[in-house]
């Protein structure tokens, strides 16, 4: 996850995955001017910016981190057939 002190939106989602039970790592975009520049390459423009293996998006999306979710689970599940 891509994201910046004080951002309403970076600590919604961090508290979000948190309670999900997501792993997840943080580069904070004010002290990486390479992770800035990658996610302004992407089209990003605001923070966060959140990067899965399957998809990747901007803001606080509790519909995406659903899914994200609902993904692990379907892998877990997979894996322990």
């Amino acid at each position: 996850m891509y994201s910046k002190p004080l951002c309403v939106q970076c600590d919604a989602t961090k508290r979000a995955l948190n309670k999900a039970g997501v792993a997840y790592d943080v580069v904070d975009i004010t002290e990486d001017a390479d992770a800035l520049a990658r996610i302004k390459s992407m089209g990003y423009v605001q923070a966060p910016v959140v990067i899965t293996e399957q998809d990747h998006w901007s803001g606080f999306r509790p519909d995406k981190i659903k899914a994200v979710v609902a993904t692990a689970g379907a892998e877990r599940s997979a894996t322990a057939i």
